[in-house]
């Protein structure tokens, strides 16, 4: 069970988080939630994809595996790829609301927390002050706050234009296994190659084109997540 609590300096001075990547501190995810403005850099590591919210619309997700608590980017020496995602790195951070005021709050209960000792990263200075870290991750939380709520915007551009199409991948290992993944959904190329000059325009115009490509591009992506599921294999083997 989460103990969110609102971060402060006082109860939480000798606070400090570890920041090694693994499934011990709750990394062992299949994928993770991101938005437009993070595409760029994720592209060139994860396949970007689609899911239904519950809501009517559609969250981005980068894929870190094909199957529930499979994360195919942890290895021995941490996470394995240049980039990680701010929605993964934030963690055991999040925003908390009251009203229209936002606070940084933290899960105590996070394997990651450490209370007193040497063990990670502080979060205070001993006067009281933010630590470097804790300043990178007001600035991370920041950012995520603002995609997500641009990401709103975003997909329903994308739902209005009918770019959004379900898809199925499927895989056949180097062991013969036969795999499939579904239940999520793509930019769909053939409507996009077609909309007009107009749509186009509106699409540059909000700042959206780019990061449909980006999408569209991060699913070269996936080739190299079936080479990681491979080597995966071939290790329990």
């Amino acid at each position: 069970m989460a103990n969110h609590a609102p971060l402060n300096n006082v109860d939480h001075k000798n606070l400090r988080v570890v920041t090694t990547r693994g499934a011990a501190y709750g990394d062992a995810v299949m994928s993770a939630l991101t938005f437009p403005a993070e595409f760029r850099d994720l592209q060139a590591c994860y396949p970007i994809v689609f899911a239904q919210d519950g809501n009517g619309g559609y969250d981005a997700l980068a894929l870190l595996g094909f199957e529930p608590g499979e994360n195919l980017f942890l290895g021995p020496n941490g996470w394995d790829a240049p980039t990680i995602p701010l929605t993964i790195e934030r963690q055991p951070f999040m925003i908390g609301r009251s009203g229209e005021e936002l606070s940084v709050h933290i899960d105590l209960d996070s394997p990651r927390v450490r209370d007193g000792g040497i063990e990670g990263e502080a979060l205070f200075l001993t006067y009281g002050g933010t630590s470097e870290y804790l300043e990178r991750i007001n600035s991370v939380l920041r950012t995520i706050h603002e995609g997500l709520a641009a990401s709103r915007a975003f997909v329903a551009v994308l739902v209005e234009l009918e770019l959004i199409e379900s898809f199925v991948l499927d895989v056949e290992l180097d062991d013969g296994s036969q795999n499939r993944l579904a239940g999520f959904y793509t930019i769909n190329e053939d409507r996009l190659a077609k909309l007009t000059g107009e749509q186009l325009a509106r699409l540059h115009d909000n700042g959206y084109l780019q990061a449909i490509y980006m999408a569209v591009a991060s699913l070269a992506q996936f080739r190299g997540l079936i080479q990681r599921k491979n080597r995966a294999n071939d290790v329990l083997r």
